[in-house]
């Protein structure tokens, strides 16, 4: 008789029960790049609270200018048009890399939105303008060696570094004499890169301690290209700049 598979979760090992269910038919591992319709659905609101509560957080303290003057309507497309960014090329990407790795290793991989957490987001971001989202993340069901759990976690922060360094590499020779390119543009960078380094942090459910189990040597080099990435826009990017757009 086979072993029975269990439900393994990465990013955040959460009851699977908090993930809602398992559609009927949708178990089977799939091919990169497929999703069920009940992913999508996940998915989709995920990324709209994700959207809305950081656009919140933007236009009611514009954190990136340092200013806490209230929130303002009239900055909220730009608020909304920064936070889809951001959203999209850190959450998203980097979901979407864990879900790809798991199931190139046959693995059934699906993205389940973590209703608790996205409410709090939510309702945090309205009531004081600070964000912190635990909007669900992407599980896979069989079992799993050591090297591919370690390659499934590497796989998120490794798309959040990518996006980071083409992006500083864009804004620091292609748009750095754009102020307003040049703010969208290391903004990404920005958020990419803090949010790489984050998630290499070595704790709890964080993608840094699965990987420093698989090879601590490859979570070292990882770490030191998003810190670096980090600062290294952290001191170019010139926030000043972020006015114009809002």
């Amino acid at each position: 008789m086979d072993k029975e598979k269990r439900i393994y979760t990465s990013f955040h090992d959460i009851p699977p029960r908090d993930y809602m269910y398992f559609p009927k038919g949708s178990l089977d591992a799939g091919k990169p790049g497929k999703f069920s319709r009940i992913e999508i659905s996940h998915i989709l609101i995920s990324m709209a609270v994700l959207v809305v509560a950081f656009s919140f957080a933007i236009t009611r303290n514009n954190l990136l200018l340092g200013l806490y003057n209230g929130f303002d309507f009239e900055r909220l497309p730009a608020g909304l048009l920064l936070s889809f960014l951001g959203v999209v090329t850190a959450f998203f990407f980097h979901e979407i890399a864990h879900k790809f790795m798991a199931q190139r290793h046959g693995l059934w991989s699906e993205y389940r939105m973590y209703p608790q957490g996205l409410l709090i987001a939510f309702f945090l971001s309205i009531l004081t303008g600070f964000v912190f989202a635990a909007p669900g993340a992407v599980m896979f069901r069989g079992g799993t060696r050591n090297h591919e759990t370690g390659k499934i976690a590497v796989s998120g922060p490794s798309a959040n570094i990518l996006i980071a360094g083409v992006t500083l590499l864009l804004y620091l020779f292609v748009f750095f004499e754009d102020p307003v390119l040049g703010s969208i543009v290391g903004f990404i960078c920005y958020i990419n890169a803090f949010f790489a380094t984050f998630n290499l942090l070595p704790f709890g459910p964080l993608d840094g301690s699965k990987i420093i189990r698989w090879n601590a040597t490859a979570w070292m080099i990882l770490l030191i290209i998003a810190i670096t990435t980090l600062v290294l826009i952290f001191t170019k990017f010139d926030f000043s700049n972020m006015s114009l757009i809002f």
